[in-house]
């Protein structure tokens, strides 16, 4: 697999993290998005919010940030999220690789606080866009890319159960095979 040689940041990123990534995978800290990722990759380019493979010329996948899961896939195929679900959930990122919705929630802490109980919502989010994607016949899986903070022993407890639940976590990056590239 080929690597992405760039990783833009915006200037809001304190934390550092650098430019280069390993050869399979795509590497975001906070500050930056699965967007800038594939922008900078050498084996892919975006076209609006599709993914082209530069050999192929294919498309091999679609973002959807935010709202644009609601606006760009859902009511495009004419699918009410209300009728579905009560509350709208806005992925950090969303990526649409063959019959397969990757969410993707970036989750950085660098102290105690809040985002230790996020973490456990990961169940409950996955199935809430499992009942929005099964009208369109999408499988949904559900991810965390945390950063180095959670890798304490402190959070075993809290990676085993987000494993147990069927979600799965990542630091620093997210192998392009495990986003079905």
């Amino acid at each position: 697999m080929c690597a992405i040689n760039k990783i833009v940041t915006r200037s809001y990123n304190t934390v550092g993290g650098g430019a280069n990534t390993n050869l399979n995978g795509l590497e975001f800290e906070r500050g930056t998005d699965l967007r800038e990722a594939f922008a900078n990759h050498p084996q892919y380019k975006l076209s609006g919010d599709s993914i082209i493979d530069r050999t192929t010329q294919e498309v091999v996948g679609r973002l959807y940030e935010k709202n644009k899961l609601y606006k760009n896939l859902l009511e495009a195929n004419h699918i009410n999220y209300k009728n579905i679900i009560s509350k709208k959930l806005l992925p950090d990122d969303a990526l649409v690789v063959g019959n397969t919705l990757y969410i993707i929630e970036k989750k950085y802490q660098a102290g105690a606080g809040s985002v230790d109980e996020k973490l456990q919502t990961c169940h409950f989010k996955k199935r809430q866009y499992i009942k929005l994607m099964t009208s369109l016949g999408l499988e949904v899986q559900f991810y965390y890319l945390l950063s180095d903070w959670f890798n304490a022993p402190s959070y075993k407890d809290v990676l085993d159960y987000i494993e147990e639940v069927g979600c799965k976590y990542f630091f620093g990056k997210i192998p392009l095979e495990k986003l079905g590239l």
